[in-house]
């Protein structure tokens, strides 16, 4: 695997991010699960050869350095832009030793993949969740293994993903799926949304959060539309989105309005969070009371 030059590990976000992180986290650059709707393609990135994964140079070293000298701890979310949990992560253990510097410098962590290897770091999350919020999101867009391997063909099959939620989850670590992009005309069913969230619940995650639509700009838009059709032969897929939703940044499913009515009533039915803020809350609760209960 090759190796990029890189400055900085950590960016503080310039206010709370997605999930309640402070600092974002990148060790990968590019990516090689081909999915067909992945936005860190788009050309705004500056991604070259984005299906080829390459590891940031002496991140490990920056990313020990970056945490011995920041004056405050807080949460560092990692997953926005490559999986931390891509094949050559088995054997480069990049993710791991970097799990093991937050728990070390006391830091909280929010991880996103969709890849069950995050279970291989099972102890690391725990020893983290001892100290400081742990947060594991798996994206789970594809109810059933079929649909999941043509859109998203190299990685854990859905089935794989709710297994390893559902150990996680046993474990006692704070667990959820990110229901996103939701593809219209191709996902966009209440039976598929359903099916996510009844399954999720019996894998024990606390929440589900979802967006029903997809992004699409530069480059991007381009594969995957060309990708839809090649997948998809006969269904006109890129036509039925372009008269739909031209050259729009957010194709919103024109069923949007009865998936969340249908998305949101289930997920209270079965007590599963939905809501950024009540997600947050959630993550952060036990650590909040122990610094109140310390002063």
């Amino acid at each position: 695997m090759e190796s990029v030059g890189a400055r900085a590990i950590l960016h503080k976000n310039k206010s709370t991010g997605w999930f309640g992180t402070d600092y974002n986290m990148n060790l990968y650059r590019g990516c090689c699960h081909g999915c067909i709707y992945c936005d860190s393609r788009s050309d705004c990135y500056g991604i070259e050869d984005f299906d080829k994964v390459r590891c940031k140079a002496n991140s490990l070293e920056l990313l020990r350095y970056e945490l011995r000298h920041k004056s405050h701890t807080g949460v560092i979310g990692t997953g926005s832009m490559s999986d931390p949990y891509n094949p050559f992560e088995e054997k480069a253990l990049l993710t791991r030793h970097a799990l093991e510097l937050i728990n070390d410098y006391g830091f909280g962590c929010v991880i996103l993949s969709k890849s069950s290897l995050m279970t291989r770091d099972k102890d690391v999350f725990l020893a983290i969740k001892e100290h400081s919020p742990m947060m594991c999101k798996l994206t789970i867009t594809a109810a059933e293994d079929s649909l999941s391997r043509i859109i998203e063909p190299n990685v854990s099959p859905s089935s794989e993903r709710f297994n390893a939620l559902a150990e996680l989850s046993e474990a006692g670590i704070f667990t959820g799926i990110t229901l996103m992009p939701v593809l219209p005309f191709i996902e966009d069913s209440e039976d598929n949304i359903l099916k996510i969230v009844r399954r999720g619940a019996e894998a024990g995650v606390n929440f589900i959060y979802p967006a029903f639509g997809v992004t699409l700009r530069g480059i991007q838009r381009e594969y995957f539309l060309r990708k839809a059709d090649e997948l998809f032969p006969g269904e006109g897929l890129s036509q039925r989105y372009f008269e739909a939703f031209g050259y729009s940044y957010e194709c919103t499913s024109p069923n949007v309005d009865r998936l969340w009515k249908c998305f949101t009533a289930e997920c209270e039915r079965l007590g599963l969070l939905y809501k950024m803020q009540d997600i947050i809350s959630a993550s952060k609760r036990d650590y909040e009371q122990e610094q109140l209960s310390f002063f």
